[in-house]
């Protein structure tokens, strides 16, 4: 076969994976329109843990027997997994933590608190989602002199790089930290150009890559950034495990968030020293399961292939940008020009629960509220919430349809 032809997207064959889209949901066919709160998971993942637990399991990197070595291997070829999906330099910047919440909290607690300076600002946006606007509440308000400063939105839900430019120009921000894609505006923000700018002006970068890791290719090395977050369980792995990769040299200056088992070198009654990165960083028994599910779940997007994806995606906001703008009444919030398949959007007369009510007696499921983005939904004039709808790897174009077409019913039922 010709290396260039590009292999057909069978996403019928890929939604046989997802025993739970088989379901009838309320008599109806199941359509899961959240996969932005938390995706389905495959059966090679599921079959992977369950493998796990009844064959391989034994605590890690302590046992000095055949089952607790194998785990270790394990566990750390999750690291080399992860590393080789993100193309770090080194599995060594691979950071295992239990979600994205967690990763920003440690950079916070660590980063911001040993190597912040008074005087020196965080650098947050409009768009953020709350794990990664109110840990930087939390370090301004602890008195250590760290300012935090807010990247406006435009109206059409890009990130104004005026401001950003503007905020940035006094050189006192450390750290600039924002989203790599909105969770509910769907945006894209130009990561490598944030990037340079702030690199510019002497402040480092974390990029929640909470949904952004889900939708496309993302390359450590390309980015340039200094830190990078996301979760397993919006890749189609399991809950309970997350990622914060970060430069060695970040790593060698930060101090350890959480003390206890594994993560030192020495310990006396009197005092206690570290362990190497990333073990630092790692206290107590890790997530070997969910290693290994998260392991099996990047296996999976990497044999469709990101590329893949990604095309499938855009057919899929093509499709969707198309259907909702003709739906009379539908305001969709957020219009940026580089977007993935996140849709959030009011109904005229609807409250959003209501409206996600009457969408699940439909059998479509769909998030409602204010999707952890208060402030951005407060910049948007629209306190009460949206619906959001949130696209997967399975979702196909036949469900965007018949969402659009349970709005249109819902449109005369609220009129």
């Amino acid at each position: 076969m010709n290396a260039s032809v590009q292999p057909v997207y069978d996403v019928e064959r890929i939604r046989a994976d997802f025993p739970i889209l088989a379901q009838q949901h309320r008599g109806k066919p199941l359509v899961f329109l959240d996969s932005g709160a938390s995706a389905q998971k495959p059966r090679q993942v599921i079959e992977a843990m369950v493998r796990c637990m009844e064959e391989r399991y034994a605590n890690v990197h302590r046992g000095a027997y055949r089952l607790s070595e194998a785990s270790t291997a394990d566990y750390e070829a999750a690291r080399a997994a992860v590393a080789r999906f993100v193309n770090a330099a080194d599995p060594r910047e691979v950071i295992f933590t239990t979600n994205s919440t967690a990763a920003i909290n440690l950079v916070a607690h660590s980063w911001g608190r040993g190597v912040l300076k008074p005087g020196q600002a965080v650098l947050v946006s409009e768009m953020e989602h709350h794990a990664n606007l109110v840990p930087w509440h939390m370090l301004r308000d602890e008195g250590r002199g760290i300012e935090l400063r807010i990247c406006r939105v435009t109206d059409a839900g890009e990130l104004d790089l005026d401001d950003l430019e503007a905020k940035l120009a006094d050189g006192k921000v450390g750290l600039v930290a924002v989203t790599h894609m909105s969770n509910v505006l769907g945006t894209v923000t130009p990561a490598e150009r944030i990037v340079a700018m702030a690199h510019a002006k002497g402040a480092k970068v974390l990029l929640d890559g909470s949904q952004a890791a889900v939708h496309r290719r993302v390359d450590m090395q390309a980015l340039g950034a200094d830190f990078y977050v996301f979760t397993g369980h919006k890749l189609y792995g399991p809950t309970g495990i997350g990622v914060l990769w970060a430069r060695l040299e970040h790593q060698e200056r930060m101090p350890p968030f959480l003390g206890g088992g594994d993560m030192i070198a020495s310990v006396t009654l009197e005092g206690s020293t570290w362990a190497e990165p990333p073990a630092k960083f790692e206290a107590g028994t890790p997530p070997i399961v969910e290693a290994v599910g998260l392991h099996a779940a990047i296996d999976y997007v990497s044999a469709i292939g990101m590329p893949a994806l990604e095309a499938h995606e855009r057919s899929l906001v093509d499709h969707a940008m198309r259907r909702f703008s003709d739906i009379e009444g539908l305001t969709l919030l957020g219009r940026a020009q580089d977007r993935g398949g996140v849709f959030s959007f009011a109904l005229d007369n609807a409250h959003p629960h209501d409206l996600a009510t009457l969408l699940d007696r439909a059998g479509i499921a769909v998030r409602a509220g204010r999707h952890c983005a208060e402030p951005l939904h407060a910049r948007f004039g629209l306190e009460g919430g949206t619906c959001r709808a949130s696209f997967g790897l399975y979702t196909t174009q036949g469900e965007i349809d018949y969402l659009a077409e349970a709005l249109t019913k819902a449109r005369e039922f609220f009129a």
